[in-house]
């Protein structure tokens, strides 16, 4: 389910590896339209690590909730599951080949501020993390100089319907007409 408000959106799915690229493609959709083209590749980042945890932690099942929101400036994404257990940012020793350990540090990185919360209507926690929005620049648009120049009004044809028969095989060619500049 996708739902849409002038400034919230809210998609509920699976956390599948085979949906992550989907939840990108709609972040990065809704913050285009929001025109914030430049937090487009953090917000993108962060939720997929968000969603990443969920994948390889959350119990009983993947099912969550990713939740974005502009308001006073700020935007805020947050994924939301139903695991009780709370995340902890760990000092990071994953070794430069390892292909996990990384996440939370990486979304403390990219944004200005995170957290967790426990969810007040049942089991679950909201992770989340926040960006300045600022709108991407509005081209300046250049003056165009338009030169106007008097169209000469088109030559009129003229049409007449004929029965076939009347026409002779040969028609005569009008001789050239000159013309004088007036």
């Amino acid at each position: 389910m996708i739902s849409h408000s002038r400034r919230h959106c809210v998609v509920e799915l699976q956390a599948l590896p085979s949906r992550i690229g989907q939840i990108r493609r709609i972040v990065s959709a809704q913050l285009r339209h929001w025109q914030l083209d430049p937090l487009i590749d953090r917000a993108a980042l962060g939720v997929t690590e968000l969603l990443g945890n969920v994948h390889r932690h959350a119990q009983p099942d993947k099912t969550c909730v990713v939740e974005i929101e502009l308001r006073l400036g700020r935007l805020t994404v947050s994924v939301i599951d139903s695991d009780p257990r709370l995340p902890v940012l760990r000092p990071t020793q994953a070794g430069p080949l390892e292909t996990s350990g990384r996440g939370l540090a990486l979304v403390e990185a990219l944004s200005e501020a995170w957290g967790v919360c426990e969810r007040s209507d049942g089991p679950g926690k909201a992770v989340w993390f926040s960006l300045t929005a600022v709108p991407a620049p509005v081209a300046a648009t250049l003056p165009v100089s338009i030169a106007a120049r008097p169209v000469p009004e088109p030559a009129r044809t003229v049409v007449v319907a004929v029965e076939p028969a009347t026409v002779p095989a040969v028609l005569p060619v009008p001789s050239p007409v000159a013309v004088r500049p007036g």
